[in-house]
Order: structure tokens, then sequence, then C-alpha cells
């Protein structure tokens, strides 16, 4: 199964040909719904739409734990440069290096020194 990923609006639509080109259908929630949205209508439509949410903001994760779901998985990626050019090759890395847990449900943090994994539900 490929992944599908939506590109939070806190993420450049830079990102969006660094991941189709890695080979996963990419969008960003600009072109897909409201971009004055709340987090929770971007979870509730990337969950019925079968997508990963991709954002650089803490609260997907806190979403996930106050619910206890056990989806839509969320990429978070943290740091001062969050921009494909800088932290492109290593979001890529771990999508791929965490595809499966991503596909079952699970909050993966990119940092530029290490990754976390936490399988959902929190």
């Amino acid at each position: 199964m490929s992944l599908s990923i939506l590109i939070d609006m806190n993420l450049s639509p830079g990102w969006i040909s660094v991941l189709q080109s890695a080979g996963w259908t990419t969008m960003h929630w600009s072109t897909v719904g409201d971009p004055t949205a709340t987090d929770r209508t971007i979870m509730d439509w990337a969950e019925a739409n079968g997508c990963i949410v991709f954002t650089h903001d803490l609260d997907f994760g806190t979403i996930l734990a106050l619910t206890h779901k056990t989806g839509p998985s969320v990429l978070q990626v943290r740091g001062e440069d969050v921009l494909p050019g800088h932290m492109g090759n290593l979001v890529v890395a771990a999508i791929r290096q965490h595809e499966s847990d991503l596909e079952s449900g699970a909050l993966v943090v990119v940092e530029e020194r290490k990754n976390r994994v936490r399988i959902l539900p929190i």
C-alpha cells in the first residue's frame, strides 16, 4: 500500500514535489479544504480519506493523545527550518523507515538528529 499524505497549512506546498518524487500521493490542505479549518476538521478529513497528516503543529499529536484514536497517522516535523530544502531528505528517510507504522497508525516525529515513533492509540 502506498501512503497518501495530506500536508497541513503550516508547511510549504513545496513539500508536494519532494514527497511525490519519493512515490507518495501528496496534497496540500489548501487544495482540498478551507485554509481556515480547525485542526480537528483536518484530522477528520484525513481519516475519512485515508491520509496521514504531515504537520509542524504540535496540536495534532495532542488531539491523538486526548482522543485515544488509532488514526489518522501524523508525521510531525520539528526544527527551526522545516522547509523541504533543509529537511526533505530527513523526512523522506523517516517515512521510508516508518512506513508500516504510518500505515497501521502512528505518530512519527522527525527532528534533525532523531526520529520518535508512538504507535496509536496514545
